[in-house]
C-alpha cells in the first residue's frame, strides 16, 4: 500500500482519475451498437455479413479519428481536447436518439460512435503525463483500465434496450455525458511533459519509423482483438448458443471485465519485468486460446472460460505495450499513442468482418478465431526480432525503463 501511495504522490492523482473516468465513458459509448446488436439485428433482419459491417464501422471510424485528436491535443492541450470530444459525443448520441430509423442511418451512427473511440492516445497521455518514466507503465495501465467501459456497456445497455427500446439508450447516453465532462473540467490538470516547441515533423516522427509500425501491428492483436471481440461477442453468444439478449451481454461482460482489469496488471508487471517479456507471454496465450475457441463452438462453458483467458491476456498485453510507448517517444506520447492506437483499432474492425464472413460463407465462426490466432503468431515472431535492437538502444533487457 505504501508503494502505491508513493506512486500516486509521484504524479497528479486527480488527473489520473479524471483520465480513467473519461476513458471509461468513451469505451462505453464506443461499443454501444455491439452491446445492442441482438436487438438491432432482430429489428432490421440483418444477415451475418451485415452484422459484421455494422459492428466494424464504429471501430474503423474510431481508429481513423484517433490520430487527428492526438495531434490536436498537442496544440490545444489534452484536457481541452477531451472536453471538445465529449461535446461531439453528446451531439452524436442526440443524432442516434432522434434520427436512426433505418439500416443506412445505423451505419451513419456507427461513424459517429467512432468519435468516442478517438479518445485513446489523449486519455493515456493526459493521465500519465505527470508521472516519472519508471511509473508510466502503471499510470497508463490504470487509465487503460477504462476498457472496463465495454464491460459496463454490455451489462447495462441490453436491459435498458429491452425496457425502453434500443434507440432510447442513445438518449440516456447523451444526457450522461455531463458527468465525465464535469469530472475532467474540475479535476484534470494539463501535464507539462510535452515539448511545446517541437515541430509538426517531430510530432509525427513515429509515422516514419519501423518501431512505430511494429508497435502498431502488435496492437492490432492486443487492442484490436479486445475491441473487436468485445463488440462481436454479444452477437456470437446470441447466435451460436441461443442465449437471451441480456444473457449474451452478461457473458460478454465477464470477458471484457477481465481484459480491463488485467490491463493494470500488464502495466505494473511490465514496469518490473519488462514490456517485451510480458508481450511475449501474452501473444502465446492469445494464439492458443483463439485456436481452442475455434474448436469449442459447441460448448458454452468452454467458450466462456477460453474467451475470459484470452481477454485477460489481451488486457495485459495492452498495458505492456503502453509501458513501452513513453520510453520510446517520451515527448510526443499522445501523438505516438494515437497513431499506434489508430492502427490497432483498424485491426479490430477485422474481427466482426471476418467473423460475419466466415459464418455467412462457411456456416461457422471458427475461421474468424483462426485468422486472429495466426496473426498473433506472426506478431510474436516480429517482436522477438525487433527486441534485439530495442534493448540495445532505448530499453533495458526485457523492456524495462532505463535508469
Amino acid at each position: 500500500m505504501s508503494g502505491f501511495k508513493g506512486f500516486l504522490k509521484s504524479g497528479h492523482a486527480p488527473t489520473l482519475f479524471a483520465a480513467f473516468f473519461y476513458f471509461t465513458y468513451s469505451f462505453f459509448i464506443w461499443v454501444l451498437n455491439g452491446a445492442m446488436a441482438p436487438f438491432i439485428s432482430e429489428e432490421f433482419h440483418l444477415t451475418p455479413q451485415q452484422k459484421g459491417l455494422m459492428l466494424s464501422i464504429p471501430i474503423f471510424a474510431g481508429a481513423l479519428m484517433r490520430f487527428p485528436l492526438g495531434l490536436m491535443s498537442q496544440y490545444v492541450g489534452r484536457k481541452n481536447a477531451t472536453l471538445i470530444e465529449m461535446a461531439l459525443i453528446a451531439a452524436a448520441m442526440s443524432f442516434g436518439y432522434f434520427f436512426v430509423k433505418s439500416f443506412n442511418d445505423l451505419l451513419a451512427m456507427g461513424v459517429l460512435l467512432g468519435v468516442a473511440g478517438a479518445s485513446f492516445g489523449v486519455a493515456m497521455s493526459l493521465g500519465s503525463g505527470s508521472f516519472p518514466p519508471k511509473h508510466k507503465g502503471l499510470a497508463m495501465g490504470i487509465v487503460g483500465a477504462g476498457n472496463v467501459g465495454t464491460a459496463i456497456c454490455v451489462l447495462v445497455a441490453p436491459p435498458l434496450a429491452q425496457a425502453y427500446g434500443w434507440t432510447t439508450v442513445y438518449g440516456f447516453a447523451a444526457i450522461s455525458v455531463i458527468v465525465p465532462f464535469l469530472v475532467v473540467s474540475l479535476m484534470a490538470k494539463e501535464p507539462d511533459d510535452l515539448d511545446k516547441h517541437a515541430t509538426f515533423r517531430q510530432h509525427i516522427a513515429c509515422l516514419f519509423e519501423k518501431d512505430g509500425w511494429a508497435f502498431s501491428l502488435i496492437y492490432v492483436v492486443t487492442f484490436g482483438g479486445f475491441i473487436g471481440l468485445a463488440s462481436f461477442l454479444p452477437t456470437y453468444y446470441y447466435d451460436q448458443f441461443g442465449v437471451s439478449k441480456v444473457q449474451a451481454g452478461q457473458l460478454t461482460m465477464l470477458a471484457a471485465f477481465m481484459g480491463a482489469a488485467l490491463r493494470v496488471f500488464g502495466g505494473w508487471i511490465s514496469d518490473r519485468f519488462g514490456g517485451i517479456n510480458t508481450l511475449t507471454a501474452v501473444l502465446v496465450i492469445v494464439a492458443i486460446t483463439l485456436v481452442m475457441c475455434s474448436f469449442a463452438t459447441g460448448s458454452l462453458p468452454a467458450t466462456t472460460l477460453l474467451v475470459m483467458l484470452c481477454f485477460a491476456a489481451l488486457g495485459a498485453g495492452n498495458g505492456a505495450l503502453f509501458q513501452l510507448v513513453p520510453l520510446r517517444w517520451s515527448t510526443t506520447t499522445a501523438v505516438a499513442g494515437s497513431m499506434i492506437g489508430e492502427i490497432g483499432a483498424l485491426g479490430g474492425s477485422l474481427v466482426p468482418t471476418s467473423m460475419g464472413f466466415s459464418k455467412q460463407h462457411f456456416g461457422t465462426y471458427a475461421g474468424g478465431f483462426m485468422l486472429f490466432a495466426v496473426l498473433a503468431v506472426v506478431m510474436l515472431f516480429m517482436l522477438r526480432v525487433m527486441q534485439l535492437r530495442w534493448t540495445r538502444t532505448w530499453a533495458e533487457k526485457g523492456g524495462r525503463a532505463r535508469g
